[in-house]
């Protein structure tokens, strides 16, 4: 019962009888007791003095720092049906090894003379193009000719047309000529029809001077005539040079006509040949792709498709290898409250499954069984977990990782922070504030270097 009363009931209880009570009202086990009591005090002050590293525990698994070196699955780039198989799982192949035959099951491919006579349709293309090229060379020495045919009947047009203007520039003359003959003949007769009317000339003198008259205007009227009859000729030799430029003209137009539809052709049939080739190409390049071969040096993992003469489509996976060369890391997942204390090179103690350890979490030197690393890269975007994603590497001043990790194996890890005393991590851990930020030695000398 409670002793809630006034009523004292210490003097009606024997203490003698009971051994308990004698022992502890007993003046040895008093001091022993508070000589205890003293040393537990003592010794927890020590305590709260001792360095305690602050950390943050988070699961995570073995990965490898390269992409390349992880499980990776090999796909058909082609579809096909399976026809054989060349490994099984847990087989180790080379890069370059065949895994598997495939064959084809599109109509468009199944030409087993498909290549030679693309080939051979190439071959006719190309002697197209070539005949196309001599065609073209042909029409230029034409072309050639033509021009140089063309700058020898103009010149010779224009001698022409300078002998008509020279021979009417000499018909001018005599015209000229003939009219002050003319004009003279009549001077000469009107005087001597004077002196003939006055008796000093006889009738015979005058009959000569108007036979005389009549021939100068017959030579006048012949020079004129011969000087229309040059300025013809210069109109005539004008009209014969300007036909003779629209003539070669338009047989140089035609011959240049006639070479822009033979390129036009042969660009066509080259660009044919261009077609031809790459589809020739892409059927050498298909024809390897029947055979799946291993990307490099690794196990056969399992197997997508097991039996002879299934159907699979392009991109489909058929088997995954894990490769033989890798490097291993971490990777280990953390909130995103914490994400403002990780840096590039923090150090992180590792325990993987599979291995004893002894740990003491804030003392992780004292620890047994786990292994060091440091943080190597850190994703900038929240995972589909919730939480950011963290690749750790092996300390390579510490001891050697396990080799008989393995990819995938789980990890419980241990990101070290700041050292701090006990009694400090016991107040911040009661008021609920965060880590200290830390940076180790390392992050700062690394972002001096790129200041």
């Amino acid at each position: 019962m409670l002793n809630i009363s006034n009523i004292d009931i210490t003097e009606r209880i024997e203490g003698e009888k009971f051994k308990t009570i004698r022992l502890v009202e007993g003046k040895s086990s008093r001091k022993t007791f508070i000589r205890f009591l003293y040393i537990i005090s003592f010794v927890s002050l020590i305590l709260l003095f001792l360095p305690w590293t602050q950390n943050i525990r988070t699961n995570g698994n073995v990965t490898t720092l390269k992409p390349s070196q992880r499980p990776q699955t090999i796909n058909s780039i082609i579809p096909g049906k399976i026809e054989k198989w060349f490994v099984q799982e847990g087989d180790f192949v080379k890069k370059g090894d065949t895994i598997a035959f495939l064959s084809e099951i599109k109509d468009k491919y199944f030409d087993t003379s498909l290549m030679s006579r693309t080939q051979n349709q190439m071959n006719l293309k190309s002697s197209t193009v070539d005949s196309y090229k001599s065609k073209v060379m042909a029409l230029q020495s034409q072309k050639t000719a033509l021009e140089e045919l063309r700058k020898l009947k103009i010149q010779q047009g224009r001698n022409k047309l300078l002998q008509a203007t020279l021979k009417a520039q000499n018909d001018s003359n005599n015209y000229l000529a003939a009219i002050a003959n003319y004009a003279a003949a009549i001077s000469q007769f009107n005087r001597t029809d004077s002196l003939y009317k006055d008796g000093l000339k006889s009738l015979t003198d005058l009959e000569n001077k108007r036979v005389k008259e009549q021939k100068a205007f017959a030579y006048r009227i012949e020079g004129q005539n011969k000087w229309l009859a040059s300025q013809n000729e210069i109109i005539n030799a004008q009209v014969e040079l300007s036909n003779i430029r629209v003539k070669f003209d338009s047989d140089i137009a035609k011959i240049n006509s006639d070479i822009f539809s033979t390129l036009s052709t042969q660009f066509d049939s080259e660009g044919t040949v261009n077609k031809l080739m790459n589809e020739l190409s892409n059927y050498s390049f298909r024809n390897d792709l029947y055979y799946v071969k291993a990307p490099q040096d690794g196990y056969i993992s399992s197997m997508v498709y097991a039996g002879i003469g299934e159907m699979i489509k392009e991109g489909d996976p058929l088997v995954r290898i894990m490769p033989t060369q890798y490097q291993l890391g971490v990777e280990l997942f953390v909130d995103p409250i914490d994400l403002p204390l990780m840096n590039i090179g923090q150090k992180v103690q590792i325990q993987f499954d599979g291995w004893p350890a002894v740990v003491f979490a804030g003392w992780p030197n004292a620890s047994y069984g786990t292994y060091s690393g440091h943080v190597y890269a850190m994703d900038m975007f929240l995972g589909e977990n919730g939480k950011f994603r963290i690749l750790v590497k092996p300390d390579s001043t510490d001891i050697p990782w396990p080799n008989a990790l393995m990819y995938g194996g789980g990890t419980n890890n241990m990101i070290l922070l700041n050292d701090v005393p006990i009694w400090y991590e016991l107040w911040r851990n009661i008021n609920g504030f965060p880590p200290d930020f830390y940076k180790n030695k390392e992050q700062t000398n690394l972002n001096q270097k790129k200041k």
